[in-house]
């Protein structure tokens, strides 16, 4: 992890009428980290992450990729910096085969003579895909296999595929495994894991507190749309995170943690 972050949220504030969403929020991702966003229903950790993402801007506040001020106004403008966004219902067709999914919206068309046709290249979609889950040692037996018909562990690697696949630098994933057994939990988290070691910068949003503490780095922790605090992983306890979580302890002396 480098001292320089790549990601950093100065003073968002987020109203939604007479509702403050979000007030003086601070965020700081470094490079190769596992930042875990954790708070009770309504602690503003959506509203946070739609902001980052582009899907709905701040009302005031600045935000920076790798130390420059950059204005996202729209996921577009999220997606060309590197910042990709897997949610629970993970955007994945059900009807349509693994490559399918990796490509859409970017098919590789078949080309002749210097001359690209309107037709998709099934066997280079298909090539690329297996070459790029291989390299994630992500096992699916089948590409032409209907998304529908895999498990739950292997939807969310694919889907986590296909950010990475088109160059993500930061990937916001939220409550990723909540669906999913304890193996498949462990399999998806080796993959978070190798990919925070390939420098991929993570923000794992959960409610379970053993899974953060399993797969996190640094946890953040909100209340009402206020910072309560953030704690290196090792320097910190379960306990005392609850105590955060739920009474707020930690907004006064825990904010400069986040350097």
């Amino acid at each position: 992890m480098t001292s320089i972050p790549i990601v950093q949220m100065k003073k968002i504030y987020k109203h939604f009428g007479g509702v403050v969403a979000l007030k003086d929020i601070e965020l700081t991702l470094y490079e190769g980290e596992i930042l875990a966003l954790v708070g009770d229903n309504g602690a503003g950790k959506s509203t946070l992450i739609k902001i980052l993402s582009g899907a709905i801007p701040p009302d005031r506040g600045e935000i920076f990729f790798r130390g420059e001020k950059v204005n996202i106004r729209n996921p577009k403008d999220s997606k060309e910096l590197g910042i990709e966004t897997i949610y629970q219902d993970l955007a994945l067709i059900d009807n349509l085969d693994v490559p399918a999914n990796m490509f859409i919206g970017q098919e590789i068309k078949k080309e002749k003579l210097g001359r690209i046709f309107n037709i998709m290249n099934l066997k280079a979609m298909e090539k690329t895909t297996r070459r790029f889950l291989d390299q994630l040692k992500i096992n699916v037996e089948s590409l032409r296999e209907r998304v529908h018909n895999l498990s739950g562990g292997q939807k969310q690697s694919i889907a986590i595929t296909r950010a990475i696949f088109f160059n993500a630098k930061v990937l916001i994933m939220d409550e990723p495994t909540a669906a999913l057994a304890v193996e498949e939990t462990a399999k998806v988290f080796n993959l978070i894991r190798r990919l925070r070691d390939k420098g991929i910068s993570i923000v794992y949003i959960s409610h379970n507190i053993n899974e953060v503490f399993d797969i996190s780095d640094r946890i953040m922790v909100l209340k009402t749309g206020k910072l309560v605090g953030v704690q290196k992983k090792e320097e910190t306890t379960k306990d005392k995170i609850l105590r955060m979580i739920i009474l707020g302890e930690g907004y006064q002396n825990e904010k400069t943690a986040l350097n």
